[in-house]
C-alpha cells in the first residue's frame, strides 16, 4: 500500500443488474447516498452507465448504474445491451436484483445465466429488492428460490440479502457485504466526490425523469434530452448567482411533441418546474431552465442520430 492508502484498504467496481424495473437505480441512489441515477416506474429508464462513488475510511466502491438487459427492438436497445455486457466484464462484484414482489421468471433465469457465462466472472451477490412490499413468509420463499438458482444455473452466491431502498432497510448491509468482496487497492477518486459524471449529463437525466412522469406508456423510450448550454448569468452579485440552463427534449414524432408540450404548454411548464427543483438541489444554485421540444424522426433506429445524441 502507498503512504496515502491505509493498510487493508479495499477498492473496486460493482454494479447492480436485473430485469428492467427491478429497483437497480433506486438502490444505487440509496447506497451512494445521493441522487445520481434517475428512477422511474417506467422500464428501461436508465440509458447511460453512470458511476456513483462510495468513500469510507477503509474502502472506496465505484458503483455503476447500467440499463436493464432487455430484448432490443431498436438500434438504441442493441447499443444499451452492449453497454450492459461491457460493464459486467469490467466489475469486481455484481449485485443481481430480484424483486421480492415478483416470482423468479424466465427473464431472471436468462439474465443470471448470462452473468454465469462471463469469461471472467465477478463475485456475485443476490439482492431480494423491494422487500418492504411483501410478507415475511413470501420473503423466505423468495430467498429459497434465489438459492435454488445456484444449482440450476451453475453459480455461487457470496450472499443473499433482502433489501428495501425505499425504506432504507438493509441498504448498509448490502454496502458492507459488497465492499467486503472488493480486492485490496487504492482510492480512485478524491474523498467527497459522489459521481464522475459531468453536470450536463446529470441535468439532462433529471429533465428526462421529470418528462417521464405521467406521460402515456408509449412515450418514455422516445424521449431523450440534450443540454445545449449551461452558464452562470453575467452581471449577478456573487451572493445571488443564477445558472441559465438551455435544454432540448427530443422526441420521434410530431404527435409526441404535442403530448410533451400539453394543452397550451401546461405539461412543458410542469416538467420545467419539477426539473428545475431537482437541478437546484443537485447543483446548489438557483436555476433558470429554458426548455424546447424538437422532433428527430425515429432517432432510436438511426445510427447517425444516435451518434449525435451521444449513444
Amino acid at each position: 500500500m502507498t503512504a496515502t492508502t491505509p493498510e487493508g484498504f479495499r477498492s473496486g467496481f460493482a454494479c447492480f443488474v436485473g430485469r428492467p424495473n427491478a429497483g437497480k437505480s433506486t438502490l444505487t441512489n440509496a447506497v451512494v447516498g445521493s441522487k445520481i441515477a434517475i428512477a422511474s416506474s417506467k422500464p428501461q429508464t436508465t440509458r447511460h452507465a453512470i458511476k456513483g462513488i462510495v468513500s469510507r475510511p477503509d474502502a472506496q466502491m465505484v458503483l455503476i448504474d447500467t440499463p436493464g438487459l432487455h430484448k432490443p427492438r431498436t438500434l438504441l436497445g442493441e447499443r444499451l445491451n452492449d453497454l450492459v455486457r461491457a460493464t459486467w466484464s469490467e466489475v469486481d462484484v455484481i449485485g443481481v436484483c430480484l424483486p421480492s414482489n415478483q416470482r423468479i421468471g424466465p427473464g431472471d433465469t436468462y439474465l443470471v445465466r448470462q452473468v454465469a457465462q462471463l469469461p471472467k466472472r465477478p463475485r456475485l451477490v443476490a439482492l431480494a429488492t423491494k422487500s418492504d412490499l411483501v410478507s415475511g413468509t413470501r420473503i423466505r420463499e423468495h430467498l429459497m428460490s434465489i438459492g435454488a438458482l445456484e444449482e440450476e444455473v451453475g453459480l455461487r452466491w457470496e450472499h443473499i440479502i433482502p433489501v428495501s431502498a425505499m425504506t432504507d432497510d438493509q441498504v448498509d448491509v448490502v454496502t458492507d457485504e459488497i465492499i467486503g468482496l472488493l480486492p485490496p487497492g487504492p482510492a480512485y477518486y478524491p474523498d467527497g466526490e459522489v459521481t464522475d459524471e459531468p453536470s450536463e449529463v446529470l441535468v439532462a437525466e433529471l429533465i428526462r425523469e421529470a418528462a417521464l412522469e405521467g406521460v402515456r406508456d408509449e412515450l418514455p423510450h422516445s424521449i431523450t434530452v440534450v443540454v445545449d448550454e449551461m452558464l452562470l448569468r453575467e452581471g449577478r452579485p456573487e451572493d445571488k448567482p443564477l445558472l441559465d440552463v438551455y435544454a432540448t427534449m427530443v422526441v420521434e414524432r410530431d404527435s409526441q411533441k404535442g403530448i410533451v408540450i400539453g394543452h397550451k404548454g401546461t405539461r412543458l411548464r410542469d416538467v420545467g418546474t419539477a426539473a428545475r427543483t431537482q437541478i437546484q438541489t443537485l447543483l446548489g444554485t438557483p436555476v433558470h431552465l429554458d426548455l424546447k421540444v424538437k422532433v428527430m424522426k425515429d432517432w432510436q433506429r438511426n445510427a447517425k442520430s444516435l451518434n449525435r445524441l451521444g449513444f
